[in-house]
């Protein structure tokens, strides 16, 4: 009996408070250019849609199609914290490009980094926050350029 209360004690210590442990989160603001030149990633945007960041230069926008916020998750163990969050931002890109073919859209304008309804809207920079994981979260709004 003894040895079960001290069982249960033990274990009682060993599992941690809610709230006692916090997962690294670091903030970085990194040059999308960088991100976009990485080569030896297994998922890359296919180019099938032209992505446009903050108020970069468009083509005529034709038609809106909507809205979106992408926010998919890569693992970053065994990677620095700048190649994990190069590969998270291809990834992302890779979700809008997914998700505009569906919506119609050929380009994504208007992109910028949205984290927590924080926005760092930039043509040439991207927010990620790395830790266990890289997370790229980034919005844009769907549109149809070029044509008639």
């Amino acid at each position: 009996m003894k040895t079960a209360g001290v069982s249960f004690l033990l274990l009682w210590f060993s599992v941690p408070l809610p709230g006692t442990v916090h997962g690294r989160n670091v903030t970085l603001v990194l040059p999308v250019a960088a991100a976009l030149e990485a080569k030896d990633f297994s998922d890359k945007p296919s180019g099938a849609v032209k992505f446009f960041f903050a108020n970069q230069a468009t083509p005529r926008i034709g038609a809106h199609l909507g809205r979106y916020a992408a926010t998919p998750t890569t693992g970053a163990a065994g990677n620095s914290d700048e190649r994990a969050c190069h590969e998270a931002l291809q990834w992302t890109l890779v979700a809008l490009e997914k998700r505009a073919r569906q919506a119609g859209a050929n380009a994504v304008v208007h992109i910028a980094s949205y984290y927590k309804n924080d926005t760092l809207s930039s043509a040439t920079e991207f927010e990620c926050h790395a830790g266990v994981a890289a997370h790229v979260m980034l919005k844009g709004d769907f549109v149809k350029v070029g044509g008639k």
